[in-house]
Formats: C-alpha cells, structure tokens, sequence
C-alpha cells in the first residue's frame, strides 16, 4: 500500500525517499546529463542510429519522410508491410505516434477498428513535419517502422495497444522500473498521462508490485480485467542488460529507457528519454532517492554491465 495519503507534505515525501521535479532536475538530469548529448536521445532517428551502431536491438526502420514533397510516397512505402507505426523523430509522451495494425482494399486500419484512408496517412505527416507534436514545435522529420508484435504473454494485460517497460537508469545501473499499459481511455497508448496503467516492477523478479491509473491504486486492468498482480516480464534479466548498456550507448548518466518485448526478436529498444517523468514512484510505491543515492555511494567503483545488473537485482529487488 501507498505509504502516504493523497495530499501530504513535503516533509513526509523526503522521509520517503520520493525525488521532486526540482531535484531530479538539478543534482541529477542537470549533474549527469550533458545538454550537448541530447540530440541523440530527443531525436528518435538519432536514437535509433547509435543504438544500431552499438549492436542494441530496435524496431526496423521502413523508411523516413522529411519533406512535405514526399507525403504522397507513403503508399507506396508502407504496401508491402501488412503493420506499420508512423511516429514524429522529435516527438513525447506518445503523441503523434499512429498505429495501423493491418491494410485492406486501400484501407489502413488502426487497433481499435476505425479505418484510415492513404489521404488521412498523408494530413497526419504533414502535420508532423509542420511540428505539430514535436518538442518546442520545431518542424520535424517522420519515422515509419515496422509493428511490434508484443509477446502473448501480455494478453489481457494491455487494451488495444502495445505494453512498454520503462527502466530508469542511473550511471548505468537500473534503479527503478515499470510497465506502462494501455487503456481504452489512454487511447491504446501506454502513456500514464492519458489514463493508461503503470505497474510497479520488481527489479531482481521482474513481477508486478502494485498498480495505479491517475496515480490511484488498481488491481484489476479497467477494460480487461486482467489480476494486474499476476504479471510477470519474461526475459527480465536480458532486458535490465539491454536497459544497463544504454549508459554507454548514450553517454547520458540519468535515462529512462523504454523497452518493449516483441514476439520474435525479444526485448527491444523503443526510445530513451533524457528527462524521465517522476510518476515511476506512484508506481512502485517508493522513492527514488535512497537508489540513486546508493549509487552515487559506489563512487568511481568501476563495474561491469553484468555486475551493474547484479547489484540493482540485489539492492533494489522486494525479497
């Protein structure tokens, strides 16, 4: 159970560990993360990029569209590929992203069964390349990438959408995780902010803690009704190494990287944040500064990936 009420104060959140957005801002993204590096990490081309050349696992790129002349080319790129994801390379919080699961008789049709047309496709790059979801507005650039067939062990888990595993990251150890699901409300996007479910994740186990939607304790998945509390993330320790190695990846002391689990290829990486939200803590019902304390403690201590993982299952696990 959450350890406080819904509105207490500051004084009690410090005694819990909880790290504010001040906090988290100046002694750890401001201190770890060199603004010079964020371009790989705010940009998902970017991203992808250096997660390639590192040997990390990544949805495959069908293509990229950065003129407005090449809007009407997606037709043409997309027809061989049953599924498709169009998303912005600047894009957060999941939006702009435009899941079609499959095409029929000109067609394109997205998880919840609603039909778009190669017009509709076409208004919606536009609309990314004009900025409309990228940060600052700044015009943008449009990634087109294969479906991610997330494994069937999340059935009844996730509404319409696919689940992602967030892991904060800090000096290359893992300190804090959850699984984002999504919801009808949330739009079958697994964004917290749009209503979808967080479940707090054991970090040694990979098993559910707790859940909450609107930062309100949950048992049961508000569409499915899935037991929340019996999930379980396979392939967990491969997945804290993959999350483990975006330290070097990226040169970024504090990320969130955000994982998902395809049928196939295994965990992948979606994308890593420079700036990871705070609700990661509602999630798991503690705070995070006793973690990343704990590894600030290590000093220069140099550790290997496997090493790092070890002693985030140790230290950070519910035994």
């Amino acid at each position: 159970m959450w350890p406080f009420e819904k509105y207490t104060s500051p004084f009690k959140l410090a005694s819990l560990g909880i790290m504010g957005m001040n906090q988290r801002n100046v002694s750890y993204i401001g201190r770890y993360n060199p603004r010079s590096l964020y371009p790989l990490v705010d940009n998902k081309l970017k991203t992808k990029r250096i997660a390639v050349d590192a040997g990390v696992t990544v949805p495959k790129l069908i293509g990229t569209i950065q003129h407005q002349h090449e809007v009407n080319k997606i037709a043409a790129m997309v027809k061989d590929w049953p599924g498709f994801c169009i998303k912005p390379a600047r894009g957060s919080g999941g939006k702009g992203i435009l899941v079609i699961i499959r095409q029929e008789n000109g067609l394109y049709y997205k998880p919840n069964g609603s039909p778009c047309s190669a017009t509709d496709l076409e208004r919606h790059i536009s609309n990314i390349l004009a900025g409309l979801f990228s940060l600052g507005g700044k015009a943008d650039v449009v990634l087109v990438e294969d479906l991610i067939l997330f494994d069937d062990v999340f059935d009844g888990y996730s509404y319409e959408g696919v689940p992602d595993t967030r892991v904060i990251v800090f000096k290359g150890v893992p300190v804090m995780s959850m699984m984002r699901l999504s919801t009808a409300s949330s739009d079958g996007k697994a964004n917290l902010h749009q209503g979808a479910v967080g479940v707090g994740i054991c970090l040694r186990t990979g098993k559910a803690l707790r859940a909450v939607q609107f930062n309100t304790p949950m048992r049961y998945h508000p569409d499915t009704g899935r037991d929340l509390y019996e999930l379980q993330v396979p392939h967990w320790e491969k997945l804290l190494h993959l999350a483990s190695s975006c330290y070097e990846m990226s040169g970024l002391g504090y990320i969130g990287t955000d994982i998902v689990l395809d049928k196939k290829r295994g965990p992948m990486l979606l994308e890593l944040n420079a700036r990871p939200g705070l609700s990661i803590q509602i999630a798991n019902g503690a705070g995070l500064l006793p973690r990343v304390r704990a590894v600030e403690k290590l000093g220069h201590t140099k550790m290997s990936l496997p090493e790092r993982v070890e002693f985030a299952r140790e230290n950070f696990g519910v035994f």
